[in-house]
Protein backbone atom coordinates (compact mmCIF):
# COMPACT_ATOMS: atom_id res chain seq x y z
CA UNK A 1 0.00 0.00 0.00
CA UNK A 2 1.24 3.48 -0.94
CA UNK A 3 0.16 6.98 0.54
CA UNK A 4 0.29 9.54 -1.99
CA UNK A 5 -0.52 12.24 0.12
CA UNK A 6 3.49 12.97 0.63
CA UNK A 7 6.55 13.12 -1.19
CA UNK A 8 8.00 13.80 -4.57
CA UNK A 9 4.73 13.91 -6.90
CA UNK A 10 6.02 12.83 -10.52
CA UNK A 11 8.00 10.03 -8.41
CA UNK A 12 5.04 8.85 -7.12
CA UNK A 13 3.08 8.63 -9.87
CA UNK A 14 5.57 7.40 -12.36
CA UNK A 15 6.54 4.73 -10.02
CA UNK A 16 2.43 3.91 -9.29
CA UNK A 17 2.32 3.65 -13.18
CA UNK A 18 5.27 1.58 -14.23
CA UNK A 19 4.05 -2.25 -12.84
CA UNK A 20 0.76 -1.35 -14.16
CA UNK A 21 1.69 -0.38 -17.19
CA UNK A 22 4.18 -3.21 -17.33
CA UNK A 23 1.49 -5.45 -16.12
CA UNK A 24 -0.94 -4.32 -18.95
CA UNK A 25 1.94 -4.62 -21.74
CA UNK A 26 2.09 -8.33 -20.60
CA UNK A 27 -1.68 -8.54 -20.87
CA UNK A 28 -1.64 -6.99 -24.50
CA UNK A 29 1.46 -9.19 -25.58
CA UNK A 30 -0.92 -12.08 -24.93
CA UNK A 31 -3.74 -10.36 -26.80
CA UNK A 32 -1.04 -10.10 -29.47
CA UNK A 33 0.33 -13.52 -29.48
CA UNK A 34 -3.00 -15.14 -29.25
CA UNK A 35 -4.08 -13.19 -32.32
CA UNK A 36 -0.79 -13.88 -33.98
CA UNK A 37 -1.38 -17.88 -33.26
CA UNK A 38 -5.22 -17.72 -34.16
CA UNK A 39 -4.14 -15.43 -37.36
CA UNK A 40 -0.89 -17.68 -38.42
CA UNK A 41 -2.32 -20.95 -37.55
CA UNK A 42 -6.35 -21.16 -37.62
CA UNK A 43 -6.16 -18.31 -40.93
CA UNK A 44 -7.86 -14.61 -41.60
CA UNK A 45 -11.47 -15.53 -40.81
CA UNK A 46 -10.43 -17.13 -37.42
CA UNK A 47 -8.68 -13.73 -36.60
CA UNK A 48 -11.51 -11.83 -37.63
CA UNK A 49 -14.11 -13.94 -36.01
CA UNK A 50 -12.17 -13.34 -32.21
CA UNK A 51 -12.21 -9.49 -33.20
CA UNK A 52 -15.88 -9.55 -34.04
CA UNK A 53 -16.19 -11.17 -30.39
CA UNK A 54 -13.92 -8.13 -28.22
CA UNK A 55 -16.90 -5.33 -28.98
CA UNK A 56 -19.64 -7.50 -27.78
CA UNK A 57 -17.63 -8.76 -24.57
CA UNK A 58 -16.68 -5.22 -24.14
CA UNK A 59 -20.57 -3.96 -23.98
CA UNK A 60 -21.68 -6.92 -21.99
CA UNK A 61 -19.12 -6.00 -19.25
CA UNK A 62 -18.48 -2.19 -19.83
CA UNK A 63 -21.07 -1.29 -17.14
CA UNK A 64 -19.87 -3.37 -14.32
CA UNK A 65 -16.03 -2.31 -15.10
CA UNK A 66 -17.43 1.33 -14.70
CA UNK A 67 -19.18 0.84 -11.39
CA UNK A 68 -16.28 -1.45 -10.04
CA UNK A 69 -13.88 2.19 -10.64
CA UNK A 70 -16.43 3.95 -8.69
CA UNK A 71 -16.00 1.38 -5.77
CA UNK A 72 -11.95 2.16 -6.29
CA UNK A 73 -12.33 5.54 -5.94
CA UNK A 74 -14.06 5.36 -2.92
CA UNK A 75 -11.58 3.39 -1.24
CA UNK A 76 -8.91 5.13 -2.60
CA UNK A 77 -10.48 8.36 -1.05
CA UNK A 78 -11.26 6.72 2.68
CA UNK A 79 -7.71 5.56 2.45
CA UNK A 80 -6.37 8.40 2.00
CA UNK A 81 -8.54 9.75 4.76
CA UNK A 82 -7.31 6.88 7.10
CA UNK A 83 -10.76 5.35 7.20
CA UNK A 84 -9.97 2.13 7.09
CA UNK A 85 -12.75 0.76 8.53
CA UNK A 86 -14.94 1.97 5.57
CA UNK A 87 -11.94 0.91 3.36
CA UNK A 88 -12.86 -2.89 4.21
CA UNK A 89 -16.68 -2.30 3.88
CA UNK A 90 -16.08 -0.73 0.68
CA UNK A 91 -14.00 -4.12 -0.63
CA UNK A 92 -17.09 -6.55 0.93
CA UNK A 93 -19.83 -4.57 -0.98
CA UNK A 94 -17.70 -4.31 -4.38
CA UNK A 95 -16.61 -8.43 -4.36
CA UNK A 96 -20.64 -9.01 -3.56
CA UNK A 97 -21.81 -6.79 -6.69
CA UNK A 98 -19.06 -8.03 -8.90
CA UNK A 99 -20.15 -11.83 -8.31
CA UNK A 100 -23.93 -11.21 -8.50
CA UNK A 101 -23.44 -9.38 -12.05
CA UNK A 102 -21.32 -11.82 -13.06
CA UNK A 103 -23.06 -14.25 -13.09
CA UNK A 104 -25.91 -12.39 -14.93
CA UNK A 105 -23.46 -11.20 -17.47
CA UNK A 106 -22.61 -14.77 -18.79
CA UNK A 107 -26.17 -15.65 -19.03
CA UNK A 108 -27.27 -13.25 -20.95
CA UNK A 109 -24.36 -13.11 -22.89
CA UNK A 110 -24.61 -16.76 -24.03
CA UNK A 111 -27.95 -16.70 -24.59
CA UNK A 112 -28.05 -13.65 -27.03
CA UNK A 113 -24.80 -14.47 -28.84
CA UNK A 114 -26.19 -15.67 -32.03
CA UNK A 115 -28.57 -12.55 -32.08
CA UNK A 116 -25.82 -9.97 -31.41
CA UNK A 117 -23.31 -11.49 -34.28
CA UNK A 118 -26.48 -10.90 -36.52
CA UNK A 119 -27.73 -7.92 -35.46
CA UNK A 120 -23.42 -6.22 -36.64
CA UNK A 121 -23.72 -7.83 -39.91
CA UNK A 122 -21.18 -10.56 -39.17
CA UNK A 123 -20.49 -12.10 -42.19
CA UNK A 124 -22.06 -15.17 -42.24
CA UNK A 125 -19.08 -17.55 -42.66
CA UNK A 126 -17.09 -16.22 -39.85
CA UNK A 127 -20.21 -16.86 -37.52
CA UNK A 128 -19.70 -20.28 -36.33
CA UNK A 129 -16.16 -19.80 -34.91
CA UNK A 130 -17.27 -16.08 -33.55
CA UNK A 131 -19.84 -17.84 -31.41
CA UNK A 132 -18.14 -20.75 -30.18
CA UNK A 133 -15.49 -18.46 -29.05
CA UNK A 134 -17.71 -15.85 -27.42
CA UNK A 135 -19.82 -18.48 -25.63
CA UNK A 136 -16.68 -20.07 -24.08
CA UNK A 137 -15.38 -16.42 -23.25
CA UNK A 138 -18.43 -15.35 -21.91
CA UNK A 139 -18.65 -18.78 -19.29
CA UNK A 140 -15.75 -17.41 -17.28
CA UNK A 141 -16.58 -13.81 -16.71
CA UNK A 142 -17.25 -14.35 -12.67
CA UNK A 143 -12.89 -15.54 -12.90
CA UNK A 144 -12.40 -12.07 -15.36
CA UNK A 145 -14.69 -9.95 -12.73
CA UNK A 146 -12.83 -11.20 -9.46
CA UNK A 147 -8.94 -11.11 -10.59
CA UNK A 148 -9.85 -7.20 -12.07
CA UNK A 149 -11.92 -6.39 -9.24
CA UNK A 150 -8.88 -7.69 -7.12
CA UNK A 151 -6.66 -5.73 -9.17
CA UNK A 152 -9.04 -2.26 -8.99
CA UNK A 153 -8.63 -2.59 -5.36
CA UNK A 154 -5.21 -2.69 -4.69
CA UNK A 155 -4.54 0.04 -6.81
CA UNK A 156 -7.30 2.31 -4.80
CA UNK A 157 -5.29 1.10 -1.55
CA UNK A 158 -1.78 2.38 -4.14
CA UNK A 159 -0.70 -1.65 -4.50
CA UNK A 160 0.11 -1.56 -8.38
CA UNK A 161 3.15 -4.08 -7.79
CA UNK A 162 1.18 -7.10 -6.58
CA UNK A 163 -1.27 -6.70 -9.41
CA UNK A 164 1.57 -6.51 -11.83
CA UNK A 165 3.10 -10.18 -10.72
CA UNK A 166 -0.44 -11.95 -11.15
CA UNK A 167 -1.06 -10.41 -14.19
CA UNK A 168 2.19 -11.46 -15.78
CA UNK A 169 1.85 -15.10 -14.54
CA UNK A 170 -2.02 -14.58 -15.94
CA UNK A 171 -0.13 -13.78 -19.62
CA UNK A 172 2.13 -16.47 -19.50
CA UNK A 173 -0.47 -18.76 -18.38
CA UNK A 174 -2.81 -18.09 -21.01
CA UNK A 175 0.21 -17.85 -24.21
CA UNK A 176 1.38 -21.34 -23.01
CA UNK A 177 -2.30 -22.88 -22.76
CA UNK A 178 -2.92 -21.27 -26.44
CA UNK A 179 0.25 -22.93 -27.95
CA UNK A 180 -1.16 -26.13 -26.11
CA UNK A 181 -4.42 -26.06 -26.80
CA UNK A 182 -4.29 -24.26 -30.56
CA UNK A 183 -0.93 -25.87 -31.75
CA UNK A 184 -1.23 -29.09 -30.28
CA UNK A 185 -4.17 -30.31 -28.98
CA UNK A 186 -5.33 -28.60 -32.01
CA UNK A 187 -8.98 -27.20 -30.44
CA UNK A 188 -9.20 -24.62 -33.23
CA UNK A 189 -10.87 -21.42 -31.75
CA UNK A 190 -12.31 -23.51 -28.92
CA UNK A 191 -8.41 -23.54 -27.42
CA UNK A 192 -7.58 -19.71 -27.73
CA UNK A 193 -11.54 -18.93 -25.47
CA UNK A 194 -10.72 -21.96 -22.86
CA UNK A 195 -6.39 -21.00 -22.65
CA UNK A 196 -7.83 -17.15 -21.42
CA UNK A 197 -10.70 -18.60 -19.31
CA UNK A 198 -8.03 -21.25 -17.20
CA UNK A 199 -5.64 -18.63 -16.92
CA UNK A 200 -8.06 -16.05 -15.35
CA UNK A 201 -8.91 -18.53 -13.37
CA UNK A 202 -5.61 -19.57 -11.86
CA UNK A 203 -4.41 -15.76 -11.55
CA UNK A 204 -7.79 -15.02 -9.58
CA UNK A 205 -7.43 -18.15 -7.16
CA UNK A 206 -3.71 -17.37 -6.70
CA UNK A 207 -3.74 -13.63 -5.92
CA UNK A 208 -6.69 -14.45 -3.59
CA UNK A 209 -4.68 -17.19 -1.61
CA UNK A 210 -1.36 -14.90 -1.76
CA UNK A 211 -3.58 -11.56 0.14
CA UNK A 212 -4.92 -13.64 2.55
CA UNK A 213 -1.51 -14.46 4.02
CA UNK A 214 0.32 -11.65 3.51
CA UNK A 215 -2.37 -8.23 3.58
CA UNK A 216 -3.16 -6.49 6.17
CA UNK A 217 -6.43 -5.38 4.88
CA UNK A 218 -7.30 -7.72 2.00
CA UNK A 219 -8.55 -11.09 3.88
CA UNK A 220 -10.98 -12.69 1.25
CA UNK A 221 -13.76 -14.92 3.12
CA UNK A 222 -17.39 -15.59 1.13
CA UNK A 223 -18.70 -16.43 4.56
CA UNK A 224 -17.51 -12.84 6.45
CA UNK A 225 -18.66 -10.34 3.20
CA UNK A 226 -20.35 -7.74 4.66
CA UNK A 227 -22.95 -5.74 1.89
CA UNK A 228 -22.90 -1.69 3.34
CA UNK A 229 -25.87 -0.16 1.47
CA UNK A 230 -24.48 3.22 2.06
CA UNK A 231 -21.35 2.60 0.64
CA UNK A 232 -22.64 0.86 -2.40
CA UNK A 233 -24.68 4.22 -2.92
CA UNK A 234 -22.05 6.20 -2.87
CA UNK A 235 -19.70 4.03 -5.05
CA UNK A 236 -22.72 3.69 -7.21
CA UNK A 237 -23.04 7.99 -7.59
CA UNK A 238 -19.19 7.66 -8.72
CA UNK A 239 -19.45 4.32 -10.69
CA UNK A 240 -22.52 4.49 -13.04
CA UNK A 241 -21.51 7.57 -14.65
CA UNK A 242 -18.34 6.12 -15.56
CA UNK A 243 -19.96 2.44 -16.07
CA UNK A 244 -22.97 4.19 -18.37
CA UNK A 245 -20.06 6.15 -20.51
CA UNK A 246 -18.29 2.92 -21.52
CA UNK A 247 -21.46 1.23 -22.24
CA UNK A 248 -22.25 3.88 -24.27
CA UNK A 249 -18.64 3.84 -25.42
CA UNK A 250 -18.63 -0.27 -26.11
CA UNK A 251 -22.08 0.15 -28.33
CA UNK A 252 -20.30 2.75 -30.18
CA UNK A 253 -17.73 0.14 -30.83
CA UNK A 254 -19.88 -2.35 -31.74
CA UNK A 255 -21.61 0.19 -34.22
CA UNK A 256 -18.32 1.14 -35.67
CA UNK A 257 -17.80 -2.83 -36.13
CA UNK A 258 -20.98 -2.92 -37.95
CA UNK A 259 -19.40 -0.73 -40.26
CA UNK A 260 -16.40 -2.39 -40.61
CA UNK A 261 -18.11 -5.89 -41.30
CA UNK A 262 -19.55 -4.65 -44.40
CA UNK A 263 -16.07 -4.26 -45.76
CA UNK A 264 -16.15 -8.18 -45.53
CA UNK A 265 -13.27 -10.49 -44.04
CA UNK A 266 -10.21 -8.55 -44.68
CA UNK A 267 -10.99 -5.34 -43.28
CA UNK A 268 -12.74 -7.34 -39.93
CA UNK A 269 -9.25 -9.26 -39.75
CA UNK A 270 -6.79 -6.05 -40.71
CA UNK A 271 -8.92 -3.80 -37.99
CA UNK A 272 -8.30 -6.76 -35.01
CA UNK A 273 -4.74 -6.72 -36.09
CA UNK A 274 -3.96 -3.55 -36.00
CA UNK A 275 -6.54 -2.83 -33.23
CA UNK A 276 -3.94 -5.29 -30.94
CA UNK A 277 -1.21 -2.74 -31.82
CA UNK A 278 -3.10 0.04 -31.34
CA UNK A 279 -4.36 -0.90 -28.02
CA UNK A 280 -0.70 -1.94 -26.77
CA UNK A 281 0.48 1.61 -28.32
CA UNK A 282 -2.21 3.42 -25.89
CA UNK A 283 -1.33 1.85 -22.81
CA UNK A 284 1.44 4.31 -21.38
CA UNK A 285 -1.59 7.21 -21.99
CA UNK A 286 -4.41 4.90 -20.23
CA UNK A 287 -2.05 3.76 -17.19
CA UNK A 288 -1.21 7.24 -16.23
CA UNK A 289 -4.54 8.72 -16.40
CA UNK A 290 -5.53 5.25 -14.03
CA UNK A 291 -2.22 6.40 -11.97
CA UNK A 292 -3.11 9.78 -11.78
CA UNK A 293 -7.07 9.02 -10.49
CA UNK A 294 -6.06 6.81 -7.58
CA UNK A 295 -3.29 9.84 -6.43
CA UNK A 296 -6.32 12.65 -7.12
CA UNK A 297 -8.37 9.94 -4.99
CA UNK A 298 -6.20 10.31 -2.17
CA UNK A 299 -5.31 13.51 -2.03
CA UNK A 300 -8.43 14.89 -2.59
CA UNK A 301 -9.69 12.65 0.33
CA UNK A 302 -6.88 14.29 2.46
CA UNK A 303 -7.88 17.62 1.16
CA UNK A 304 -4.33 18.81 -0.52
CA UNK A 305 -5.63 20.24 -4.09
CA UNK A 306 -1.97 22.19 -4.75
CA UNK A 307 -0.37 17.83 -4.65
CA UNK A 308 -3.63 17.30 -7.39
CA UNK A 309 -2.65 20.07 -9.80
CA UNK A 310 1.30 19.39 -9.17
CA UNK A 311 -0.26 15.67 -10.28
CA UNK A 312 -1.69 16.89 -13.32
CA UNK A 313 1.19 18.83 -14.92
CA UNK A 314 3.42 15.94 -13.75
CA UNK A 315 1.39 12.88 -15.51
CA UNK A 316 0.61 15.23 -18.53
CA UNK A 317 4.14 15.90 -19.30
CA UNK A 318 5.16 11.82 -18.50
CA UNK A 319 2.65 10.42 -20.49
CA UNK A 320 2.91 12.67 -24.01
CA UNK A 321 6.43 11.66 -23.64
CA UNK A 322 5.65 8.36 -23.99
CA UNK A 323 3.01 8.68 -27.03
CA UNK A 324 5.30 10.70 -28.74
CA UNK A 325 7.57 7.75 -28.64
CA UNK A 326 4.78 5.34 -30.16
CA UNK A 327 3.33 7.35 -32.15
CA UNK A 328 7.02 7.50 -34.09
CA UNK A 329 7.71 3.74 -33.87
CA UNK A 330 4.38 3.00 -34.98
CA UNK A 331 4.62 5.13 -37.76
CA UNK A 332 7.71 3.73 -38.77
CA UNK A 333 7.32 -0.04 -38.44
CA UNK A 334 3.93 -0.05 -38.88
CA UNK A 335 3.54 -3.08 -41.58
CA UNK A 336 6.44 -5.01 -40.26
CA UNK A 337 4.24 -5.09 -37.30
CA UNK A 338 1.32 -6.25 -39.38
CA UNK A 339 3.36 -9.08 -40.71
CA UNK A 340 3.29 -11.00 -37.38
CA UNK A 341 -0.55 -11.70 -37.73
CA UNK A 342 -0.72 -12.58 -41.59
CA UNK A 343 0.76 -12.80 -44.64
CA UNK A 344 -2.48 -11.72 -46.64
CA UNK A 345 -0.77 -8.30 -48.45
CA UNK A 346 -4.40 -6.85 -48.49
CA UNK A 347 -5.03 -7.13 -44.82
CA UNK A 348 -1.75 -5.86 -44.54
CA UNK A 349 -1.91 -2.74 -46.68
CA UNK A 350 -5.12 -1.94 -44.65
CA UNK A 351 -3.85 -1.84 -40.75
CA UNK A 352 -0.73 -0.34 -41.81
CA UNK A 353 -3.49 2.35 -43.16
CA UNK A 354 -5.28 2.36 -39.84
CA UNK A 355 -2.44 2.40 -37.35
CA UNK A 356 -0.20 5.64 -39.94
CA UNK A 357 -3.67 7.75 -39.42
CA UNK A 358 -4.77 6.86 -35.59
CA UNK A 359 -0.50 6.96 -34.22
CA UNK A 360 -0.57 10.14 -35.84
CA UNK A 361 -2.87 11.70 -32.64
CA UNK A 362 -2.29 9.79 -29.76
CA UNK A 363 -1.02 13.53 -28.03
CA UNK A 364 -4.84 13.91 -28.33
CA UNK A 365 -5.58 10.50 -27.02
CA UNK A 366 -2.83 11.15 -24.25
CA UNK A 367 -3.96 14.61 -23.01
CA UNK A 368 -7.61 14.02 -23.06
CA UNK A 369 -7.12 10.73 -20.85
CA UNK A 370 -4.96 12.82 -18.44
CA UNK A 371 -7.43 15.79 -17.50
CA UNK A 372 -10.68 12.36 -17.40
CA UNK A 373 -8.01 11.28 -14.90
CA UNK A 374 -8.24 14.37 -12.65
CA UNK A 375 -11.88 14.08 -12.75
CA UNK A 376 -12.76 10.80 -11.93
CA UNK A 377 -10.11 10.29 -9.51
CA UNK A 378 -12.26 13.29 -7.84
CA UNK A 379 -15.02 11.60 -8.02
CA UNK A 380 -16.09 13.99 -11.11
CA UNK A 381 -17.85 11.47 -13.75
CA UNK A 382 -21.46 12.40 -14.58
CA UNK A 383 -19.97 15.66 -17.04
CA UNK A 384 -17.00 13.65 -18.26
CA UNK A 385 -19.51 10.89 -19.29
CA UNK A 386 -21.94 13.44 -21.47
CA UNK A 387 -18.83 14.98 -22.97
CA UNK A 388 -17.38 10.81 -24.09
CA UNK A 389 -21.10 10.31 -25.44
CA UNK A 390 -20.82 13.49 -27.56
CA UNK A 391 -17.21 12.99 -29.10
CA UNK A 392 -18.64 9.37 -30.02
CA UNK A 393 -22.67 9.69 -30.61
CA UNK A 394 -22.12 12.71 -32.38
CA UNK A 395 -19.04 13.11 -34.13
CA UNK A 396 -16.94 9.83 -34.81
CA UNK A 397 -19.87 7.35 -35.22
CA UNK A 398 -21.64 9.69 -37.86
CA UNK A 399 -18.02 10.34 -39.18
CA UNK A 400 -16.99 6.66 -39.84
CA UNK A 401 -20.22 6.17 -41.49
CA UNK A 402 -20.08 9.16 -43.66
CA UNK A 403 -16.57 9.14 -45.01
CA UNK A 404 -16.57 5.44 -45.06
CA UNK A 405 -18.91 5.90 -48.25
CA UNK A 406 -16.88 8.64 -49.39
CA UNK A 407 -13.34 7.30 -49.15
CA UNK A 408 -13.75 3.46 -47.72
CA UNK A 409 -12.44 1.92 -44.67
CA UNK A 410 -9.46 4.90 -44.21
CA UNK A 411 -12.92 6.76 -43.23
CA UNK A 412 -13.78 4.66 -40.31
CA UNK A 413 -9.94 5.41 -39.37
CA UNK A 414 -10.08 9.04 -40.12
CA UNK A 415 -13.10 9.35 -37.18
CA UNK A 416 -11.24 7.76 -34.64
CA UNK A 417 -8.87 10.98 -34.03
CA UNK A 418 -12.04 13.35 -34.52
CA UNK A 419 -13.42 11.89 -31.88
CA UNK A 420 -10.75 12.43 -29.76
CA UNK A 421 -10.15 16.04 -30.43
CA UNK A 422 -13.72 17.03 -29.65
CA UNK A 423 -13.34 15.20 -26.42
CA UNK A 424 -9.54 15.93 -25.41
CA UNK A 425 -11.31 19.68 -26.12
CA UNK A 426 -14.53 19.60 -23.73
CA UNK A 427 -12.78 17.74 -20.85
CA UNK A 428 -9.86 20.63 -20.99
CA UNK A 429 -13.14 23.37 -20.75
CA UNK A 430 -14.42 21.14 -18.05
CA UNK A 431 -11.43 21.00 -15.78
CA UNK A 432 -10.77 24.66 -15.67
CA UNK A 433 -13.86 25.52 -14.44
CA UNK A 434 -12.59 23.62 -11.62
CA UNK A 435 -15.97 22.03 -10.26
CA UNK A 436 -13.88 18.44 -9.64
CA UNK A 437 -12.38 20.14 -6.46
CA UNK A 438 -16.28 19.71 -4.56
CA UNK A 439 -16.49 16.12 -5.70
CA UNK A 440 -14.36 14.16 -3.01
CA UNK A 441 -17.06 11.70 -0.82
CA UNK A 442 -15.11 12.67 2.38
CA UNK A 443 -16.46 16.06 2.26
CA UNK A 444 -20.03 14.95 1.88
Amino acid sequence: MKDFTTGNVARHIFNFTLPMLLGNVFQQLYNIVDSIIVGKVLGKEALASVGASFPIIFTLIALLIGIGSGFSIVISQFYGAKDIDRVKRSIDTMYIFLFISALIMSILGIYFSKDLFRLLQLPEELMPQAITYLNIYMSGMILFFGFNGTSSILRGLGDSKTPLYFLILSSILNIAFDLLFVMVFRWGIAGAAWATVLAQGIAFVSILLYLNNTHKIMKFSVAKLRFDTDLFKKSLKIGLPSGLQQTFVAVGMMTLLGIVNTFGTDVIAAYTAAGRIDSLAMMPAMNFAQALATFVGQNLGANKIDRVKKGFKATFIMSNLFCLIMSALIILFGSNLMRLFTTDPQVIEIGQNYLIIVSSFYLIFSSMFTIQGVLRGAGDTLIPMFITLFSLWIIRIPAAYFLSNEIGSDGIWWSIPMGWSIGMTCSYIYYRMGRWKTKAVTNQ
